[in-house]
């Protein structure tokens, strides 16, 4: 980014989950040492494959109409009951299906995500832009240290991304033109798409987001306004 643009930008705006957070890595630790407790035998990790998996399609539910609005919590517990019979969950009680859909509330941030927010905060307004909920967002922010700004879930625009009334609400809510706003994501759609409102864009890779045999956004597929190795990296490149 060059000096010009970078001066203008005066607010951040993040994907959370895989950007900021290890989503699968945290799924499988804390339903790993839950279900131990409670002897059950359960592929934690094909269990989170396949939860994330149902991810897309059930928003995409959503947006042709054949269920109406749903925040992201209540389409990960449609998803969890409907995979629960093939991984041994299905005589789970309904208080422990709870504690199970809440994983994604007590999700944590790669080693770089807090030390660098902290520091861009510091010099911009920072917040998540997230398919989560608020409400999902805000415990994960309590749980992993995420020192947010203001919170930008799906239930305040209601609308998912890559939907553009997620990116330019954002920058309304922020009484900001999409110039002065930088999407920062390790998802080159997510990236493309704010692009296109005007929004400027940084990519940070997380080669590990879908575990070791992962096979996309592996790098920058576009001239993004940054590519940065991490959260850290970000907030070097952006003198915070």
């Amino acid at each position: 980014m060059d000096a010009v643009v970078m001066q203008e930008v005066r607010a951040l705006i993040f994907d959370t989950f895989g950007t900021l957070v290890d989503w699968r890595g945290s799924l499988v630790a804390d339903l790993s040492a839950w279900g131990a407790q409670r002897g059950l035998n359960v592929d934690w990790p094909a269990l989170a494959d396949a939860w994330r998996a149902a991810y897309r399609p059930s928003m995409d539910r959503v947006r042709r109409g054949e269920r109406p609005w749903t925040r992201l919590d209540d389409l990960h517990r449609a998803s969890l009951e409907a995979l629960a019979p093939r991984f041994g969950l299905a005589n789970l009680e309904q208080a422990d299906l709870d504690h199970v859909n809440h994983v994604w509330h007590r999700l944590q941030g790669w080693p770089d995500t807090t030390p660098g927010l902290y520091r861009l905060k510091r010099r911009f307004v920072i917040a998540p832009l997230s398919n989560g909920n608020v409400s999902l967002l805000v415990d994960m922010a309590k749980a992993s240290d995420l020192p947010w700004d203001t919170v930008f879930g799906s239930d305040v625009f209601r609308h998912y991304k890559p939907d553009p009334e997620t990116y330019l609400g954002a920058c309304d809510l922020l009484s900001l033109p999409a110039s002065r706003v930088l999407m920062v994501a390790a998802h080159n759609g997510d990236l493309a798409a704010a692009r296109a409102l005007g929004l400027r864009t940084a990519f940070i890779p997380r080669p590990q987001e879908h575990g070791p045999g992962q096979t996309t956004d592996l790098r920058a597929e576009s001239d993004w306004d940054v590519v940065a190795g991490s959260v850290e990296e970000l907030a070097d490149r952006l003198g915070a």
